[in-house]
């Protein structure tokens, strides 16, 4: 890790995403500092620390990375001290993060950027209770964080430029794909594209054109193996043959509309969640949550390496 200046980064909020960001800083070969509301939490995060390491070991580990470099305290201002970033996971509730980053901001020097998981709710939504609003940003990540590379930066109406270029630079240095958002909008950039695809599933699921399982089977058999390393663009580019984009929008703009026009637009009745519940059901043919999800990272990470750079 190529950042000066910063060594020791503070987590909190150590869920799920918490605790995938701070496995993730440590094999980086960063001092990780946690702190979480909820009693007992320290032996939970470090064994799902203990739990990743292992495939954050064969992806590499930084020189000097060690679960050692893992604290957690009782109280967020002793966990801050000595914090020069902090990643915050907390729930998705306008009003606990806003009080939560005001909580951050009066335990960190003022040069301190101040992150958030916040997966759909805007920077602008709660920074208004901090005293330094200015350094308050977005640092969505894409679950789970300790292997999915992209991570969505932006700020909120009162975020000042230094503090998006300080996470930008940031988390590129810990090996992170970050995107610059523009502007704010809900649900953020990668969350409204998979919410397009999941709304067009469940239609399609609703509508009896498929089951659950198939529909699966048809983003993961199909473009679901382009999209690893190649977005909707460049897919469509390629599908333009010699012409490239050009030729696909002067031969099938009218196609491409004609679709969008039949897309659905599905409400989830009880009637829909059922079907999609039922499907789910019979997809996993039994496996339990932690078997689907040790499936998952096991898959992900064959996929990294296999990838390698082809992210850049």
């Amino acid at each position: 890790m190529d950042h000066p200046g910063i060594t020791t980064v503070g987590v909190v909020g150590v869920g799920t995403i918490g605790s995938s960001w701070a496995a993730y800083f440590l094999a980086q070969g960063l001092k990780v500092r946690c702190w979480d509301p909820l009693d007992g939490y320290a032996e939970h995060v470090t064994a799902k620390v203990e739990r990743m390491w292992p495939t954050l070991t064969e992806l590499g580990l930084v020189e000097g990375a060690a679960l050692d470099n893992l604290s957690c305290f009782d109280r967020i201002g002793e966990a801050l001290e000595g914090c020069r970033f902090v990643q915050e996971s907390g729930p998705e509730d306008t009003d606990l993060k806003a009080s939560l980053m005001a909580e951050i901001d009066r335990n960190v020097e003022d040069d301190v950027v101040i992150s958030s998981s916040s997966t759909a709710l805007m920077v602008s939504d709660f920074q208004h209770k901090a005293a330094n609003p200015g350094r308050i940003v977005l640092g969505h990540p894409f679950n789970p964080p300790h292997l999915m590379p992209v991570i969505e930066v932006g700020g909120g109406k009162q975020t000042e430029s230094w503090a998006v270029d300080t996470a930008m630079a940031f988390y590129e240095a810990v090996g992170k794909m970050p995107i610059r958002l523009r502007a704010e909008i809900p649900g953020h950039l990668v969350n409204r594209l998979q919410a397009a695809l999941y709304r067009e599933a469940v239609h399609l699921v609703a509508e009896g054109y498929a089951t659950v399982e198939d529909i699966d089977k048809a983003v993961s058999g199909g473009p679901g193996l382009r999209w690893a390393f190649m977005g909707p663009h460049m897919t469509y580019h390629l599908g333009g043959g010699d012409g490239g984009i050009r030729k696909y929008m002067e031969i099938l703009a009218d196609s491409q509309e004609r679709r969008w026009a039949a897309l659905g637009e599905p409400s989830l009745t009880d009637e829909v969640k059922k079907k999609i519940i039922d499907g789910v059901d019979a997809e996993t043919r039994g496996r339990s949550i932690g078997e689907l999800t040790t499936d998952r990272d096991a898959t992900l990470l064959e996929l990294l390496k296999v990838l390698g750079g082809k992210h850049d």
